[in-house]
Order: structure tokens, then C-alpha cells, then sequence
């Protein structure tokens, strides 16, 4: 593929990237994509044999931004139940901040990929590094939790037996989860409902509550976070 194919290619995949955010995925046609973009419809067949291939590279930009605010995340200085905490709320935030792109992240029959090329890497590996690096600060917290001690970034958890990688499942099942009803309106629907009016939102989207949800998220599979 030569230069002017590949800035093509890229300016397929820009445009559907500013669509889905803007508009949701039902919005990525292929013919709307190559209208923006200002080539023929047939274009993009040139350099994706399928639809799923199109929406498969729009995506994985979504995950490449998820991986940029994890990294910020993991930056937060503090041990690594701080650090996860703010990799939860990078998490949540950006469910909601990209509602569309994050739909599309999670499709089952993008992540599966049967319809990719054989040399095309499957979705559903782009959540593989991000999972390792939950994974790894709950490892992290397992053995803080045990010596009462701080880990450092990057320091080697001791090996386990598997039990930090279900953890980090359930966790993340649980934070999808929250991201998904909070942005469905239904978390701040029964939240409303039940805590008092002192206990109210503030008029920022929820985000005391939002981050209050998270925090309790931790406890449930972590236990409370030591003072």
C-alpha cells in the first residue's frame, strides 16, 4: 500500500471515527463514510473487504483512546487501589464521554471477527492489554491488602492462581455495568429515588455520585480500601 492509499485508508477510518462519536453507530454506512470523505462508494471496498472490517478499524481507535486514559490513569501518583480507581473512573468516563464509539467497541460480532481476513488481528484483542493492566494492579492490591505495604508502578506482583484475572472479570463486568445504566439514565433514576435531597447530585452530570459508584465497585470486589 503506497502513501496515498494508506492516507486514504486513514481518512476512511477519521471520518467514521467522527460519525459514530457524533452520531452514533447506526450512522456508518459505508456510502455516508465515503460521501464524507469525499471519494466514490465504492472506495472503501479497495481497502476493506467488508463492512466489519471498516467498523473492526474505527473501533480499535476507540480502544487506542481508552489505552491513552488508562495510561494517564496508571500515572496518578499513590498505591495501586489509587491508580485502579483511577483507571475505573477513566473507564466509566469514557463510556460515557464516547457512548457511540464505546457501543461500537463492544459489538460481539466486531469483537468476534469472523468476517475479518486471516491477517487482519481479531477486535477483541485490542482489550487484552487494557485487561493485563487492570489485572495487574488488582494483583497489586492482593499483595497491599496482605502486607500492608505500598506497590510501586510496574513492581511484580507475586504469582497467584488466577484469582487476581477473575477478579479483574467480575470488576470489569461490574463497571460495565455501571457505565452502561448510568448512561441509559437508569443508576441516577433510582439513585434520585432513594437517597435524600441533601445527598443530591450536584448540577455537573452526577460526578460526585458517579465517582462515589466506582469507589463502592472497588469495595464490593476488593474489600475497603485501607486508611
Amino acid at each position: 500500500m503506497n502513501h496515498h492509499q494508506g492516507a486514504l485508508r486513514e481518512r476512511l477510518v477519521d471520518v467514521g471515527v467522527e460519525l459514530v462519536i457524533a452520531e452514533g453507530p447506526a450512522s456508518l454506512g459505508l456510502r455516508e463514510i465515503a460521501r464524507r470523505a469525499g471519494v466514490s462508494h465504492g472506495a472503501p471496498r479497495r481497502y476493506f473487504p467488508t463492512h466489519h472490517a471498516l467498523l473492526s478499524a474505527i473501533a480499535r481507535r476507540g480502544f487506542q483512546e481508552l489505552g491513552a486514559r488508562f495510561e494517564s490513569a496508571l500515572a496518578v501518583p499513590g498505591s495501586a487501589r489509587t491508580r485502579l480507581e483511577a483507571v475505573a473512573r477513566a473507564y466509566v468516563q469514557y463510556a460515557l464521554d464516547c457512548r457511540g464509539m464505546f457501543e461500537l467497541m463492544f459489538r460481539h460480532d466486531l469483537l468476534e471477527g469472523a468476517s475479518l481476513p486471516p491477517d487482519q488481528p481479531k477486535l477483541r484483542e485490542s482489550s487484552l492489554p487494557l485487561f493485563e493492566q487492570m489485572a495487574g494492579l488488582v494483583a497489586q492490591c492482593r499483595v497491599e491488602a496482605v502486607t500492608g505495604g505500598r506497590s510501586e508502578p510496574g513492581e511484580n506482583a507475586a504469582p497467584d492462581d488466577g484469582g487476581a484475572a477473575v477478579m479483574t472479570a467480575a470488576l470489569w463486568s461490574n463497571l460495565h455495568g455501571v457505565a452502561q445504566l448510568w448512561a441509559w439514565g437508569s443508576l441516577p433514576l433510582v439513585l434520585d429515588a432513594a437517597l435524600p435531597p441533601s445527598a443530591s447530585a450536584d448540577g455537573d452530570g452526577h460526578t460526585e455520585r458517579l465517582d462515589q459508584l466506582v469507589a463502592t465497585v472497588l469495595d464490593a470486589h476488593l474489600g475497603p480500601a485501607s486508611k
